[in-house]
């Protein structure tokens, strides 16, 4: 076969793929679970295979390789280095392979998809997939769904689309919605083009609106005020931009404040004379300490969420996952070093769109005269996207969801292949040293992402089987341990096998089918082995200490379960579960009135459905009175009778 005709294939199939995976993550809830990730890495490895027979096929291939490339080649070293000296490996492994599968589709977009044919495309097909995805949106809200596809979310009267959550639909729509725009406004379409994609501005808008993101309207409304204002510079875009813009204004206005639902949302933003931030202040100040004890190189890839129970506010008692920013996130996972680094990416963007803008705005001639372009329509509505998530990421965290962070690398790699109008000073020639290099990097990616992928897909499988079985049954410890056997690096596995075993021998064999009369100290020590295993891989995870000193507590070693308790209440100070667990080791001492203070600062941190606290509380109290009255009984009692 000519090998024109195979590299003209394997780039047609690139860009297929690329295309795909720009569609496939916001449609599967933003390739948040595993199994819809997976399936972005899978195609991941489809680009990266079809580019290496490229290469070899061209007979002179050329790159792109614009500066900002050589920040995004660092980010992506750095974050290997990160993770060979991580505390928490599995954690950090799972970051890297998200980092590196945003690198490899960096360069792949700059090369592949920078002609304007193929930015034309990718344009209106993210903004056909938006308008889309707005109106499942719209129906949500009109009929008071909270389904995702067969899924139920926590948000009823919210629009979240194909999304788990209305903010992160936000984040997706509001880096679409200005592209949106500028091909109606600015571009060099067909009327009917235009008319469409302006249809789909307004749709996508309504989206945004429905999502009750206040984060989601201000970013969009502060994107959109200096995207208008740079129109209105231009004579031939200044009127239809001008109407445009009022039009927008004139609809909120008048339709919100006759809408109950969204006057109340933004009633609470100012309620009672504070801030309504939804708790994010409080998850801020962990994120802070995080970063103030790693200042330079950070906790670790995916370390926030390991780390956060040790500066735990009082005030929060859920998991915090996230820490709502991106940029606190950001520098506690990766210090100041690595913050520095994804900086730089940033500025090196803005840098480039300024030196793109002066050749795609036109000359002075050109402006005031009727017409547009596509490549300004592009730069301008891509631009203001990237502002838009740029603001949202102060309240949230959208570059944590694949789909929105995998959107925001490809407007960052488009627009960053513009500078191709403006020099061509960044094409490279890939000669043989270069395409070896080349070819290395990606055989080396394809061997660990394929390793990586099958290794998470059978995990995911054992792990999905184990949520179906009965809950701590030795049926779901058998599938916990062939999920451990799949991965045996991931904590949280090797600590629900533990507690599994725990509550066995806590209730007795009797219980489950296939367990009956086991031993219950047998069952204990097996669970001890598994809660060791959990703190080895994660030493920050205060439960496996729990439940260690549970165990040592059930088996009558009550002298060696202290260091235990201690080292739970270190890891997790502020932890209501944590606090009522180590009363719940006084009582086994027989210390009740150690106990009771114990569970009074347990309710302290979580009154509402603190049960054990409560109950426990109330039993210690009742301990306390009888040796109470039993000592004044004592005391009063005649001597001699």
């Amino acid at each position: 076969m000519n090998r024109q005709v195979v590299e003209r294939w394997c780039e047609r199939g690139i860009v297929a793929l690329l295309l795909a995976i720009l569609v496939f993550g916001p449609l599967a809830m933003g390739a948040v679970p595993t199994e819809a990730f997976l399936v972005i890495q899978a195609l991941t490895m489809g680009v990266l295979a079809l580019w290496m027979v490229r290469i070899w096929a061209g007979a002179r291939p050329r790159v792109l390789w614009p500066p900002i490339c050589w920040a995004v080649l660092a980010f992506a070293v750095y974050g290997i280095i990160r993770y060979l000296r991580a505390d928490v490996e599995y954690a950090a492994r799972q970051e890297l392979i998200e980092v590196l599968i945003y690198a490899f589709l960096f360069f792949a977009i700059v090369n592949h998809l920078h002609t304007q044919e193929r930015t034309l495309v990718v344009s209106y097909t993210l903004i056909f997939l938006a308008m889309a995805i707005s109106f499942y949106a719209l129906y949500q809200y009109v009929t008071d769904s909270n389904r995702v596809w067969q899924l139920e979310t926590p948000y009823r009267h919210r629009g979240t689309g194909t999304y788990i959550s209305p903010n992160h639909l936000g984040g997706f729509l509001e880096m679409i919605l200005p592209l949106a725009l500028a091909f109606t406004l600015a571009s060099r379409v067909k009327p009917v083009g235009k008319i469409l994609a302006g249809y789909a501005a307004l749709v996508i808008l309504a989206g945004i609106v429905v999502t009750l993101s206040r984060g989601s309207w201000i970013s969009t409304a502060l994107s959109l005020l200096p995207f208008f204002a740079v129109l209105s510079f231009h004579r031939a875009h200044r009127i239809p931009a001008l109407l445009l813009l009022l039009a927008i204004l004139g609809t909120c206005i008048f339709l919100i404040p006759k809408t109950p639902s969204f006057e109340s949302r933004n009633a609470k933003l100012f309620e009672g004379g504070r801030v309504d931030d939804d708790l994010r202040f409080e998850l801020w100040r962990p994120a802070i300490q995080i970063w103030k004890d790693n200042v330079w190189w950070g906790a670790g890839p995916g370390h926030f969420d390991h780390l956060y129970r040790k500066y735990r506010p009082p005030t929060i008692q859920l998991q915090a996952y996230r820490a709502h920013n991106d940029y606190l996130n950001t520098l506690a996972d990766w210090g100041v070093a690595g913050t520095a680094l994804v900086a730089s990416a940033w500025v090196l963007l803005g840098v480039g769109i300024v030196r793109t803008w002066r050749v795609v705005r036109g000359a002075p001639r050109d402006i005031g005269q009727n017409k547009g372009s596509n490549k300004f329509a592009f730069l301008l509505g891509a631009s203001f996207g990237l502002v838009a998530i740029l603001i949202h990421s102060v309240v949230d965290f959208n570059m944590h969801i694949p789909a929105n962070a995998i959107l925001a690398v490809a407007l960052m790699a488009l627009v960053s292949s513009h500078l191709r109008f403006a020099t061509d000073r960044y094409w490279l020639t890939v000669g043989p040293w270069m395409k070896a290099t080349a070819s290395g990097a990606l055989i080396a990616g394809l061997a660990y992402l394929g390793e990586q992928g099958w290794r998470r897909y059978a995990e995911e499988g054992w792990l999905e089987r184990a949520g179906r079985a009965p809950i701590f049954s030795p049926q779901q410890v058998d599938f916990l341990r062939r999920a451990f056997a799949a991965e045996p690096m991931n904590a949280e596995t090797a600590y629900q096998t533990g507690e599994a075993l725990r509550r066995q021998s806590q209730e007795g064999g009797e219980y489950y089918e296939g367990a009956e009369g086991q031993n219950y100290r047998k069952l204990a020590e097996q669970a001890m082995e598994w809660f060791e295993r959990s703190m080895k891989l994660d030493r920050w995870n205060g439960k496996s200490y729990l439940g260690y000193g549970w165990c040592l507590d059930w088996l009558g070693r009550t002298g060696e379960a202290g260091p235990y308790f201690a080292k739970a209440e270190e890891l997790d100070p502020n932890g209501n579960v944590t606090i009522a667990t180590i009363g719940l080791h006084y009582v086994e001492l027989g210390d009740y009135a150690a106990a009771r203070e114990w569970f009074k600062r347990s309710l302290g941190l979580q009154w509402a459905g603190n049960l054990i606290a409560s109950n426990y509380l109330e039993s210690a109290n009742l301990r306390l009175a009888e040796a109470a009255t039993n000592d004044i009984s004592a005391r009063l009692r005649v001597p001699g009778q």
